[in-house]
């Protein structure tokens, strides 16, 4: 059976979406997704580069994750890391992968998520 990810769904508070869009379109360069008729009322945003997707859902009791992480690979990951860095969102390197170039990040409302450099 073949198997690929299509979505990760991380998490915020009510009212956190244009937030989000500013930093998950404004920042990272992905693209705002409709969301199904049927869920819309329930708040969020999706967001979509390439084949990744990342549903933000609004959770009432909302706490970010902070060890939980999509983790999406990138084909410039030192570009990504200068236009994160450049919007006043810090930035952490992670070499404890030998061979892999990554950095952490979080979004507005602080869930972590981390970029590497894509294979070439």
């Amino acid at each position: 059976m073949e198997m690929f990810l299509h979505h990760v769904q991380v998490s915020g508070p009510a009212g956190c979406e244009d937030r989000m869009r500013e930093f998950y379109v404004g920042v990272l360069g992905m693209t705002e997704v409709d969301k199904p008729e049927l869920l819309r009322a329930r708040g969020g945003a999706w967001f979509r580069a390439g084949g990744a997707e990342i549903h933000v859902g609004i959770e009432d009791d909302f706490r970010p994750a902070r060890k939980a992480h999509p983790g999406l690979a990138v084909a410039d990951v030192e570009s990504l890391a200068g236009a994160v860095e450049a919007a006043g969102v810090s930035v952490t390197w992670d070499d404890r992968i030998p061979g892999l170039r990554r950095f952490h990040t979080s979004d507005p409302v602080g869930n972590r998520l981390e970029f590497q450099q894509a294979a070439r």
